[in-house]
This record gives C-alpha cells, structure tokens and sequence, in this order.
C-alpha cells in the first residue's frame, strides 16, 4: 500500500498541533483527517476506517484515553499513537496498558513522529499478514470438512486458490444448497483481503423496493422512514469482498446502477451529495447460467462481461457420492451430540436409499434429513427413519394415498408426507405462475414474505428467489 492510500486520523483540541502533524505527515504522501475531541474521533474511526490513529491525551469532553479503549475494544486493528505535552511515564504506562501502540511526547520532531507512524502501520501489517496465513492454513482443511474430500471437491479447491489471490470478480453457478457461499467465503478467506469484512447479500431475499439502499445506503431523510444515515453493503464491505447471491435477481433498474458501482469503484447513497469511493471484490453466485439469461433478455449483456473473469461450478452432490457418505456420517455425528444420543451408524438399506436419491436440495437436504432421522432413531438409521424420501415423492397430489405402497409407515408419519407434499407442490405451482415472485406468491396464498421464504428453502423452490 503506497503512503498516498493510508490515512492518518489526528486527534488534538488545538487547531496548531494538528497543522502541525498534518504537515510532517503529508511531507511523506500520508493522508490526512482531523477531530478536534475524543468524541469526534470515535465517529471518524468508525465512519473513514483510518489506517493509524494520532491522538492527543488531554482533550475537552472525551479525553484521549476514553477513546482509545472504545477504539481498541470496536475497531483492535486501528493501532493509536497517544500524545501529551507531559513528559509523565505514568501517563505513558496508562496509554499503553490501555492498548496504545506508542507515546509521544509534544513538541516532537519530524523524524521522531515518522519513525513512530511507519513502526505501527508495518507492525499492523505483520499481524494482518500473519492472521491472513493462519486462516489460509486453517481454512483448506475446513472447506474440505465442510464439503468433502472427493476429486471434483479437490478441483474445486485447486480453482479456489488460483482465484483468490487475484481480485478477479468470480462468477459462482451452484444448484440450491451446494455451498455457493462457502466457496464464496473460501476464496475470500485465502485472499489478501482476508482480514478486512465478507459481506453477502441475498439479492433474492431483498424486496425490489429496498435493494437500492441496502446496496449503497442513503441519507436521513432520503424518503420516508429513514431516520437514521445508513451504510450500503458497499461501504461495509470497503477493503474486503462483497458476495452477491442469486445475482439474476437483482432489477433491471439495479443492473445499470450495479455496473456503474464496480466500474467507478464508487456509489451514492440515496439522498447524498456526492460519489463515494469504495475499494473492494465481488463475488456474485447463481444456479442459473447467466450467458443464457442475458440471450433471453434477463440479464445485462455488458454487466455478464464485466462480471464473467474468473467462473467455479459447484458440481452437484448427487454427483459426488463419496462426499455424500462422508457428510451423512458427519451430521449424524453433529446432532448425535447435539441431542445428546448415541446414534452410531446408518444400516446399509438406509445408506442405499440416501445413494439412490437426487438430492436437489444438495447439502442442505441432506443435512435436514440426517437430523430428522437421528431425532427419530434409537441408535441406527433405518429405511424407515427416512420416509421422507422413500414415500414423499410417490406422494399424489390429493390426499389419495395407495397404503398398500406404504405398509410398516406410522399413519402419523403419512398424513405428514402427504401434507408435506401437497404444501411443496402447491408452492411450487405458485411460484410456477409468478415466475418465480415470492413476494406476489405469498399474497396468492395469503402468508406473509417471511413465511414463504422459510418454506422456499425448505422445500428447496428456491430456482426463483425473488
């Protein structure tokens, strides 16, 4: 990082000192900003992020040790070089147990404060730099527990590591919980910017009416109900990596202004005065091609090039088998310890109805049934523990069911699948119809958005997340 992107914060109540260091700093192409109390440098720090803060001890109103423990207790990675004009090493023991990477004492001289500004910029550094590898070791073997130790799952690891290192702007496609977001966070974690903020945004969850402020943030007062300034995902995400999911649903109207953002590398918030700028890495994810939604007129030609570097497919699990094994153990293992039962295996005519099935709601299917047959287990997972499988999708319609299909299944235990399935394809049916609005779906059946959500996910509708 070059001096002319690293900000300083100088905090001191007298309009000379601050001239003063402002100076000598800028002599070596540092940038600047001021606050005149404690109070004002606490809102700096957390509204610019400054990269070191210069602050001086005795100050009107919040003084300079009261800031100094709210900025190591919020914001640890800000290192604070306290100032005083007492020569008082008690004063100097204080700052320092208190979290302060030095103590200066004013008047100082040049030589002196540059010395102390680069010392505590470089040791941050190093202490960013050493997260960054501990994380990066810790994080291949997670993302192989998370997902599997198969060959496609190692590729797939191998794609993550080439990418990450860039900041290319990644393309994930991934059916519905294939682990679109994990891979997301894989690569940002293996990143140089793993120590600064992952943000994800679900552009499918955000109603169409919303998603403008909750991209780039707006002013009090920008419209009704906003009573407070608010931070888009943008500017939360500064110095980091923004993860759009099902990206193929952000509006028409929000793809100009989308492409905009990452081209400039600045937004506006809604109501602001001017451009702000935002150094960060997108990440977008979709489960479907988005070459093919632009050919169709759904999707932005010039915004699919400008987002299409760098593109990982998360295969399936129906077509990882050896993982499906491998994370069906490791659920039961989890909610074994989680209910606290000795669930110890899965029989083999169990194991084969999980090996049969397709499984489109990928890991997360799996994951929710695993966890429904150890609650309803002793200690081995039967065929029968997992009757939503082996009956739900023979399931008609209408609650016309054939029993003799179902014999040795709890009439509890029916009416559930049967109940289960009509919900899922009548859903499914609405969803069919509205292309995909969950908003405009849950008004047909009379539930709220959340609700329908909830079940979306559930029942894995979730092609369509708008």
């Amino acid at each position: 990082m070059s001096n002319e992107k690293i900000k300083i914060l100088i905090v001191d109540d007298q309009p000379f000192i601050r001239s003063l260091a402002e100076r000598i700093l800028k002599e070596k192409n540092y940038a600047t900003a001021h606050a005149h109390d404690g109070k004002e440098a606490i809102e700096k720090v957390e509204a610019e992020s400054p990269d070191l803060v210069l602050m001086d001890i005795h100050m009107p109103g919040t003084d300079g040790i009261s800031a100094l423990k709210h900025i190591i207790k919020h914001t640890p990675d800000v290192p604070v070089i306290i100032m005083s004009g007492d020569a008082d090493v008690h004063l100097a023991v204080d700052a320092m147990k208190h979290g302060a990477r030095d103590y200066l004492t004013i008047p100082f001289n040049n030589d002196e404060l540059i010395m102390e500004v680069e010392r505590a910029l470089e040791e941050t550094k190093l202490k960013r730099e050493v997260r960054r590898l501990k994380r990066l070791v810790g994080q291949s073997s997670d993302l192989f527990e998370l997902m599997g130790y198969s060959n496609l799952i190692r590729h797939l690891h191998e794609q993550i590591a080439t990418v990450a290192a860039t900041d290319f702007t990644v393309i994930i496609y991934g059916e519905s919980g294939s682990g679109k977001e994990l891979v997301a966070r894989a690569i940002h974690h293996h990143s140089p910017r793993a120590d600064g903020p992952f943000i994800a945004v679900d552009c499918g969850s955000i109603p169409e009416t919303l998603i403008e402020s909750e991209l780039f943030g707006h002013e009090r007062g920008a419209f009704t109900g906003a009573v407070d300034r608010k931070k888009g995902s943008f500017e939360r995400a500064a110095g980091g990596t923004l993860f759009l999911d099902e990206i193929a649903n952000l509006p028409k109207t929000m793809q100009s202004k989308f492409l905009r953002a990452i081209q400039e590398r600045a937004v506006e918030r809604i109501g602001g005065a001017g451009p702000i700028d935002v150094d960060i890495r997108i990440i977008v994810a979709c489960n479907k091609r988005l070459d093919e939604l632009v050919v169709a007129g759904a999707f932005r030609e010039d915004l699919y090039h400008r987002l299409n570097e760098f593109v990982i497919n998360i295969p399936p699990l129906r077509k990882r088998k050896d993982d499906l094994i491998y994370l069906a153990k490791r659920f039961m293992d989890e909610t074994s310890k989680e209910l606290r039962k000795e669930v110890a295996s899965i029989s083999d005519e169990a194991l084969q109805i999980l090996l049969d099935y397709d499984w489109p709601g990928n890991v997360r299917e799996l994951r929710n049934t695993i966890r429904r047959a150890v609650l309803l287990c002793d200690n081995t997972i039967e065929p029968h523990h997992l009757t939503a499988l082996t009956s739900l999708d023979s399931l008609p319609m209408t609650p016309e069911i054939n029993l003799d299909t179902l014999e040795q299944v709890p009439l509890k235990e029916i009416v559930r699948s049967a109940a289960a399935h009509v919900e899922r394809n009548v859903i499914a049916h609405i969803l069919q119809k509205t292309d995909g609005n969950k908003s405009q779906a849950a008004r047909i059946m009379q539930i709220d958005y959340k609700t329908m959500l909830s079940k979306a996910n559930h029942y894995g509708l979730n092609e369509h997340r708008k």
